[in-house]
C-alpha cells in the first residue's frame, strides 16, 4: 500500500503525545509525516528530529501552496477547531480534526456539509469507539447474552484538578469537552445514535477542584424509546472510579476498566421457573423465609490487549486511510460525532455555568 503524506497542526499533548506516538511507531505503515505546522520554536526543532525529512511551518496558511498532502491533522486548541477546519477544507484538503468536533450542532453541520461541497473527507479522532474497550463491550452486548440492557453506566472519573486553559469556557475548556466525547460518543454507540436520543436529566458544576471556569463535575442521563437509560459521569470528584463500562441486561451484567472486563449472565432452562406465591413464604415449620436462592450463572473475565492511545488510535487511522484512498465511509462519521456535540450543547444549554475568564 502506498503510504500518504500528511501534516499535522500542533505539537501539544495531542499532536505530539497522541498522534505523534502512533507516527512513530511500527504500526504506522500508511502515513507519512511531510510537514508539521509549530510556532513554538522549541517544539518546531523538536519536530524535525521526531518525524526525520519532515518541514516545519509556523502558520497553517503555508501548507495552501503545497501540492503534496493527502491529509491535515488539526491538534490545535480547542476553541480553534471549527474555524481552522473550516478554512483546510476550503482549501480542498482532507482532514481529521481533534475532539471536541466544534462547539455546537451548527457548526458540525457547516463543517459537514463543506466537506461534501469540497469533495473531500472529513473526521473526527474520536479513537476510543476503535479500541478495545468499546469493541469488547458492544460485543457482548450485541451478542444478547446479558439479555434486554436497562442501563449502560459510563465513567470517566478520578480525583484530581487542573488549572490550565482546559480549565476555561472561552477556551472550550471543561470536562465534557475535553473528556466527554469520549463517553458521550460509547453511550450513543450503544444505543445506535438513535436519532431519537434525548437528555432527561443532567447536571454540572465547577468546583474548588479547577481553577478555571469550565465544569469538572457532569451527569448526564440520556435515552431513546426502546432503548436503555444511559448514564454518563465526567467526574474530577470521585476518588473510589470502580469501573468505566458497566451494562446491566436482564440476564446479567457487564463491567470494565480500562484494562480489563467480566461479565456474569445466566441461560434460560437452567434456573427452573419460580411460580408467584401470593402470599408469605414460609419454612416446612411455620417460620417466615425470605426469597432467596443460588442462580446458576456463568462468568467470563479477560484483559484487553490494547488501549484508545495505541490500538485505538491504530486502528482509526487505518480507517481513515482507506476512506481516503477508497472512499470507504468511516466507523464513526462527522455526523454520528455531531450527535455527541449535540448531546454536551443540550447539557451546556440546561446547565450554564457562570463566565469568570
Amino acid at each position: 500500500m502506498n503510504r500518504l503524506n500528511l501534516a499535522i497542526i500542533g505539537q501539544g499533548r495531542s499532536g505530539k503525545g497522541i498522534h505523534g506516538v502512533f507516527y512513530r511507531s511500527d504500526n504506522n505503515r500508511l502515513f507519512t509525516v511531510k510537514y508539521v505546522v509549530e510556532q513554538d520554536a522549541y517544539r518546531g526543532n523538536l519536530a524535525k528530529e521526531l518525524y526525520p525529512g519532515c518541514t516545519v511551518l509556523s502558520d497553517y496558511k503555508e501548507l495552501f501552496a503545497k501540492t503534496d498532502i493527502d491529509l491535515v491533522v488539526n491538534a490545535t486548541f480547542s476553541e480553534m477547531h471549527f474555524a481552522i477546519t473550516e478554512d483546510l477544507l476550503e482549501h480542498g484538503l482532507n482532514v481529521l480534526v481533534e475532539k471536541p468536533f466544534a462547539r455546537n450542532r451548527f457548526e458540525c453541520d457547516t463543517l459537514i456539509r463543506l466537506a461534501e461541497q469540497k469533495g473531500v473527507t472529513l473526521a473526527v479522532f474520536q479513537q476510543t469507539f476503535y479500541s478495545p474497550i468499546y469493541m469488547k463491550a458492544i460485543e457482548v452486548l450485541q451478542s444478547g447474552v446479558l439479555g434486554k440492557p436497562e442501563q449502560i453506566s459510563i465513567r470517566y472519573n478520578g480525583f484530581s484538578r487542573r488549572w490550565d486553559w482546559q480549565t476555561l469556557q472561552k477556551r472550550l475548556g471543561g470536562g465534557l469537552y475535553n473528556n466527554g466525547p469520549h463517553p458521550i460518543g460509547l453511550g450513543l454507540g450503544f444505543i445506535d445514535f438513535d436519532p431519537a436520543v434525548r437528555v432527561v436529566y443532567s447536571k454540572t458544576d465547577s468546583t474548588d477542584l479547577t481553577s478555571g471556569d469550565g465544569d469538572d463535575y457532569a451527569k448526564v442521563l440520556f435515552t431513546a424509546p426502546g432503548k436503555p437509560l444511559v448514564d454518563v459521569e465526567v467526574n474530577s470528584t470521585d476518588a473510589y472510579p470502580t469501573h468505566t463500562i458497566k451494562i446491566q441486561g436482564t440476564k446479567g451484567t457487564y463491567v470494565s476498566s480500562q484494562s480489563e472486563y467480566k461479565y456474569t449472565y445466566i441461560i434460560d432452562g437452567e434456573n427452573h421457573e419460580r411460580p408467584v406465591v401470593e402470599g408469605s413464604l414460609k419454612k416446612e415449620n411455620g417460620d417466615p423465609v425470605f426469597c432467596s436462592e443460588q442462580l446458576i450463572k456463568h462468568e467470563v473475565t479477560g484483559k484487553f490487549d490494547g488501549t484508545p492511545f495505541d490500538m485505538g488510535v491504530s486502528n482509526l487511522y487505518e480507517d481513515l486511510y482507506y476512506a481516503i484512498t477508497e472512499g470507504r465511509e468511516m466507523m464513526i462519521t462527522p455526523k454520528k460525532v455531531k450527535e455527541i456535540i449535540g448531546i454536551v450543547e443540550s447539557v451546556h444549554a440546561q446547565n450554564p455555568l457562570p463566565r469568570k475568564f
